[in-house]
């Protein structure tokens, strides 16, 4: 075991270890004693020794293309079908949305279409062939890469780009950057978008390959003058985005119908990246990115004074026609990413899709009318509906932010506006305000001082870590949380602050481990909200004024009084007196750690105001719809 200091590095795409070496070991959880397999991936080099934590499993990489499959019944195995769950905090599973799919709903989602989208064909002046090429934007409304390619040709060919590195090591700990419950909600919602496409007379080519490589191989083969894309913030991202430029840069288009070879000068497909994945545009904002504020409330009290959200962009009924395209490919299977499927047995089991994410805005809306309250039970961590969990379709960008700002507006005029409705908004900035943070600050968001670079020597302790990481250490409320993230792929925005507060101020674990973690794990994760609020709860982000401790004892007796949250992920707990539950003493497993402040069998937190300035310096997880 190696407890070591860690030192910072800049967040590079293909930047790796010198050295991986991969073996199986047998393992047992030091607290509960059960057995378990362990895929352990060494890390060493020529500078220091490195560790790396077990993989929940293990990814490799495809290396041909998908084989020829009949798309439309693997569009309709895929296709957003729930069943209908009790919904009761008793009941051991939940479908999110948890509507039956029947035709009720079906005319529900297809008016919500009909609503966002432009009845009337507008002027279509443009020429040849557009590619749009999908990213983090995999809906059909309110897409404006999507519009624009439409406008500027005469054929649209949509593409998605399997590209491997999604599915490598993440860049300093070497766990899986997507874990297979992501995995599985990508497939779904690759599913649901090349259904929707095909609605409005298009389709979706699904390559495997770097984008890189793909796009400008395809832009030469169907004489494509433009590429669109939704932009993107973070450098490994960004890094693509360059390498695509500079591969059409490379391919040179025929000259125009009617223009001989002497009289037009050679052309390149272009790359034109719009920026779309934020409630606020970002040329809207009252400042440069560069002089962004520090401070959120500086930042949310500025742009709702100044600016205006944008109306989504409609989108035209029919998109067609098509390029032809002899193999337009098929949605891959998990297999077929190098994973192992993982069903989801307990908790929330989210379904990928812009269909079912409209579905779920229309059910927490409208059926429910759960907005008019959201405000009051926004910090639960038990069932479907304490939140909107809106957050992993956000992620995928099946949903707009545009949009949901423009429900809440239509829910206040036809139902009611109260605090509750400008809440659900207020979260949103919140994420936006991480999205822009990320283009101030660039790859400081990944590296251990953060963006003020604070000096914090951080433990890298393999077994504390596995001990957080696998729900055993202890605290009940860290436990449950943690097996609820590895089990669903989710884990509540309340839950999110304390395990985070615990397993860097209580542990005193380097923070990017916790951070990585979630990469992997987190059907909702995008790198801006998971390392933005990752810096803050370390006491490493942009703002140094919160002070904030989180105090199980505290955060239990508030937010889980009767324990039904620990029951329900640790069924040993059952049998106990409610009260009990988040205090089982000798009970329940040995804790790896004493706590800071307060006392696990106290009443209350009794860390005093001035012992929390002395701990390490955070701010509760923002950013995430909880």
């Amino acid at each position: 075991m190696l407890n070591s200091l860690a030192t910072d590095a800049p967040r590079q795409k293909g930047h790796l270890p010198t050295t991986c070496q991969l073996y199986t070991t047998a393992s047992t959880c030091p607290h509960t004693g059960s057995g378990r397999s362990k895929r352990m991936a060494v890390l060493s080099s020529s500078v220091s020794p490195f560790f790396c934590i077990r993989k929940l499993l293990h990814p490799s990489k495809p290396t041909s293309i998908f084989p020829h499959c009949s798309t439309h019944a693997h569009i309709s195995a895929m296709y957003f079908t729930p069943r209908s769950k009790p919904s009761s905090a008793s009941a051991k599973f939940f479908e999110v949305p948890d509507l039956p799919y029947n035709e009720k709903e079906k005319i529900i989602v297809e008016q919500t279409f009909e609503r966002y989208s432009s009845s009337e064909q507008a002027k279509r002046n443009g020429r040849g062939v557009a590619i749009v090429w999908f990213r983090n934007d995999l809906r059909v409304l309110d897409n404006e890469a999507l519009v624009k390619a439409w406008g500027s040709s005469q054929a649209v060919l949509p593409v998605y780009c399997v590209d491997p590195r999604l599915f490598g090591t993440t860049h300093y700990f070497g766990f899986p950057k997507t874990g297979a419950l992501r995995a599985q909600f990508l497939i779904e919602c690759l599913a649901d978008l090349k259904r929707n496409l095909m609605n409005r007379g298009l389709n979706l080519l699904v390559q495997h390959g770097k984008p890189e490589e793909v796009l400008p191989s395809l832009a030469k083969t169907y004489e494509a003058h433009t590429v669109y894309a939704h932009k993107e913030t973070c450098s490994e991202e960004l890094n693509v985005e360059r390498l695509v430029r500079n591969g059409l840069q490379q391919v040179v288009l025929p000259p125009s119908p009617g223009q001989s070879t002497s009289q037009s000068s050679s052309k390149n497909p272009k790359l034109q990246l719009i920026w779309g994945s934020t409630m606020y545009h970002m040329e809207d904002l009252p400042f440069s990115t560069s002089s962004l504020p520090d401070v959120y409330t500086t930042f949310r009290k500025s742009v709702e004074s100044k600016c205006t959200i944008r109306r989504c962009i409609r989108t035209p009924t029919s998109l067609g026609p098509l390029p032809k395209v002899e193999d337009w490919g098929c949605v891959p299977s998990i297999n077929q990413l190098g994973l192992n499927e993982e069903k989801v047995s307990r908790g929330m089991r989210f379904i990928g899709g812009e269909t079912a994410a409209l579905s779920r805005v229309n059910e927490y809306f409208w059926k429910k009318d759960l907005l008019k309250i959201y405000k009051a039970t926004r910090n639960g961590m038990l069932g479907p509906d304490y939140s909107t969990k809106f957050s992993p379709w956000l992620a995928s960008g099946s949903l707009s932010p545009r949009f949901i700002y423009q429900e809440v507006k239509r829910y206040e005029k036809e139902r009611q506006a109260n605090d509750s409705t400008y809440w659900v908004l207020f979260e949103l900035i919140w994420r936006d305000y991480f999205r822009f943070l990320s283009v101030k600050y660039g790859n400081s968001l990944f590296h251990l001082g953060g963006p003020r670079k604070v000096e914090v020597r951080w433990s890298q302790d393999q077994t504390m870590f596995e001990a957080w990481r696998d729900g055993c250490t202890g605290y009940p409320l860290i436990d449950a949380n943690m097996k609820e993230l590895s089990a669903t792929g989710f884990m509540s925005n309340r839950g999110r602050q304390i395990v985070c507060s615990f397993l860097v101020r209580d542990m005193g674990i380097d923070w990017r481990m916790g951070a990585e973690w979630f990469e992997t794990c987190l059907l909702d994760y995008d790198p801006c909200s998971n390392y933005g609020n990752w810096t803050y709860g370390a006491g490493v982000g942009n703002d140094p004024r919160e002070d904030r401790y989180f105090s199980i004892p505290k955060q239990a007796k508030t937010y889980d009084p009767e324990g039904e949250y620990v029951a329900f992920w640790l069924p040993e707990l059952q049998a106990l007196p409610n009260d009990k539950r988040n205090f089982p003493g000798k009970s329940y497993i040995k804790q790896t750690v004493p706590l800071k402040f307060g006392n696990i069998t106290s009443i209350g937190d009794k860390g005093s105001a001035s012992a929390r300035r002395t701990a390490f310096k955070g701010k509760q997880t923002k950013g995430h719809m909880r």
